[in-house]
């Protein structure tokens, strides 16, 4: 991952599948958290899909109520796909399991591949094997709460990453 350079803003893409259920929530939490600690004017973030099946709509409404439930806002979101240009402009690109992180690899410039990672990656529970954010689409109401568990704690860890420029 690229080192935070003082006073650059670093730039976030969370990537999923369809940009509406795990990837625009890990933007809205993550975004949450870049505000608490104040430093929204240092990190810009944002979300997208490898796949072009929901663009332009909003995040799925059982994402929505689970953020919603825990203070965060996805109501503007909208889904977007990866745009080669993504790959250029942000700094981390983080897919949430490795099924899209291949999807991302295949498709990213050589030159860029180095940005490339697993949210997961920043998170506490990844060294206790928890290494994906599993798609909570076909599941139950529990499967947005454990994507909202895993993807505060890693958020965590990614702010700081980026708060201590490593």
């Amino acid at each position: 991952m690229m080192n935070r350079r003082e006073g650059a803003r670093t730039n976030v893409l969370f990537v999923c599948m369809g940009n509406i259920c795990r990837s625009p929530t890990a933007e809205a939490v993550f975004r949450h958290q870049v505000i608490a600690a104040g430093v929204e004017e240092e990190i810009y973030i944002d979300s997208a899909g490898t796949h072009d099946y929901h663009i332009g709509e909003p995040p799925d409404e059982r994402a929505q109520r689970a953020a919603g439930r825990r203070g965060y806002d996805t109501k503007a979101l909208r889904a977007r796909i990866v745009d080669e240009k993504d790959f250029e402009f942000f700094h981390y690109i983080l897919a949430m399991d490795r099924a899209n992180l291949a999807v991302l690899q295949r498709e990213c410039p050589a030159e860029y591949s180095h940005k490339l990672g697993l949210l997961m990656q920043y998170s506490e529970k990844f060294s206790e094997g928890v290494q994906e954010v599993p798609d909570p689409y076909f599941g139950g109401s529990q499967g947005f709460e454990h994507v909202l568990n895993l993807v505060e704690d890693a958020g965590r860890g990614l702010l700081n990453r980026i708060r201590n420029g490593k």
